[in-house]
C-alpha cells in the first residue's frame, strides 16, 4: 500500500532520521497519485534512464512537480556506450562514450548514479563538469532509438507480486 508506505517515510522524515525520501521506479500515474496523498512530495524518483531510455513524459512531468529525476543505470550496463551516435558525438568532443552519457544526463536536470569500482573509470566519471555538449550534437542524441534495459519482470508475480503484469508495474508508459 504505497499511501502507508509514505506515511511512514512522512514520519521518518518529521523524526530527522531521513534529510528526503523519495521514490523509485514510478510511473508519471503512480507519482501524480502519490503526490495527491502526500504531506511531503518526494525529492527524488530515480528510475532507468539514460539516452536509449530518455523518458520525456515522466522527465516533463517531474519537472512540473519539482521532483528531481534521478538516473540508475545511466550507462545502460554500457549498452549505450557502444551506441554510433553516443560514439560520434564522444569522437567529436574528444571525451569517451561514458563521459557523454553521463554528461547528457547532467544537461538533462538529472541526477546520474553510475557504478563502477575502477579507479580510472571513478576519476573519469568526475571529469564532467567543465564542458558541456553543444546544442547540435545534444539533439543528435535525441536520435537514438529508444529501448528499456531493465523491463521489471523481478517486480512482477502473478500471485505474490504488488504487481500482477508489467503493463500494472509501468501503467503503459514503457
Amino acid at each position: 500500500n504505497i499511501p502507508s508506505t509514505w506515511k511512514a517515510m512522512e514520519a521518518l522524515f518529521d523524526s530527522g532520521k531521513a534529510r528526503a525520501i523519495g521514490v523509485s521506479n514510478f510511473s508519471s500515474k503512480k507519482l501524480g497519485d502519490l503526490l495527491e496523498v502526500a504531506r511531503i512530495p518526494p525529492a527524488v524518483n530515480q528510475v532507468e534512464l539514460h539516452p536509449h531510455w530518455q523518458q520525456p513524459k515522466l522527465h516533463a512531468f517531474c519537472k512540473s512537480k519539482g521532483v528531481q529525476l534521478s538516473g540508475y543505470c545511466p550507462l545502460a550496463r554500457n549498452k549505450v556506450l557502444k551506441n554510433s551516435i553516443v560514439n560520434l558525438v564522444a569522437k567529436k568532443l574528444g571525451k569517451t562514450p561514458a563521459q557523454v552519457t553521463l554528461r547528457w544526463g547532467l544537461q538533462m536536470g538529472h541526477s546520474v548514479v553510475p557504478k563502477s569500482t575502477n579507479q580510472a573509470r571513478i576519476q573519469e566519471n568526475f571529469n564532467l563538469f567543465d564542458w558541456s555538449i553543444p546544442n547540435d550534437l545534444f539533439a543528435k542524441l535525441s536520435e537514438i532509438k529508444q529501448e528499456k534495459l531493465v523491463p521489471g519482470t523481478g517486480f512482477v508475480h502473478e500471485t505474490l507480486g504488488a504487481y500482477r503484469t508489467l503493463e500494472e508495474l509501468w501503467d503503459g508508459e514503457l
